[in-house]
């Protein structure tokens, strides 16, 4: 068996999720049944990680076996992106690796970026790519909000009820935050994150920008480990996975 990576750029607007689900369109049950005819074998995709319904990716990774060495690379390129690119698909890079690599287990970490739009008016180019914030919102306390949140903890507050993660500790690298006009961008570097914890992380570091929380109340909410005080997660259309380090 030969193992390829592929990168992969996507739109989640219209699709369930990465995960294969009995019912609706994944991005993984797409990309994985045009492959399979492509090369006349079934093929299992597997993705570094999840990501949810509407959340997209600008560079998702993910690897496959199949029977036979692909030959021709940038014609297997241009031949599958044919079949994916009207659904808002696009594999960018195919690798041959080894064996021993494995698109989840074998990555160092994962980069999240979260866009935030605030302004009055709604964007329109750029419609279900950010989080619409009317509401003027404090960059400096959100950056000190973003700081308490870096380090080695329980993330029990920013979890998800259905999370089935063994344990709710995680480290967070870093969290860097750049602001141009009116466009935030909320990037966070970890090597894994519990179900909904980015999306959940910002929904706080708005209601702290916005001014409903002060900076103590944040430090409480987080140090609770209680998901009903959590502020409601950030909508899905913000969020985009964007690098997987090896």
């Amino acid at each position: 068996m030969v193992r390829y990576q592929l990168l992969i750029e996507y739109v989640g607007t219209n699709f369930r999720g990465w995960q294969i689900q009995k019912k609706g369109l994944t991005i993984q049950g797409h990309i994985q049944k045009n492959i399979s005819k492509l090369l006349k074998e079934k093929i299992i995709l597997i993705g570094s990680g999840r990501t949810d319904t509407g959340v997209h990716a600008i560079e998702q990774s993910a690897h496959f076996d199949c029977k036979n060495e692909i030959k021709f690379l940038n014609k297997f390129l241009k031949s599958i992106n044919y079949f994916l690119n009207d659904k808002g698909i696009s594999i960018k890079r195919i690798k041959k690796k080894s064996n021993e690599f494995h698109s989840r287990f074998s990555a160092k970490q994962r980069i999240y970026k979260y866009v935030i739009f605030n302004q009055v008016s709604a964007p329109v180019i750029e419609k279900k790519r950010g989080w619409h914030v009317r509401k003027p919102l404090d960059i400096s306390l959100i950056k000190k909000g973003a700081k308490k949140l870096v380090g080695t903890y329980d993330y029990s507050t920013f979890r998800s009820s259905s999370c089935h993660a063994k344990s709710p500790i995680r480290t967070i690298k870093s969290i860097k935050i750049k602001s141009l006009k009116n466009k935030i961008e909320i990037e966070f570097k970890s090597q894994s994150f519990l179900q909904q914890q980015v999306r959940s992380m910002v929904g706080c570091l708005k209601y702290l920008g916005e001014k409903k929380w002060d900076l103590k109340t944040f430090d409480k909410v987080f140090k609770s480990k209680k998901r009903l005080l959590c502020a409601p997660p950030a909508p899905p259309e913000g969020l985009f996975l964007a690098r997987v380090i090896y």
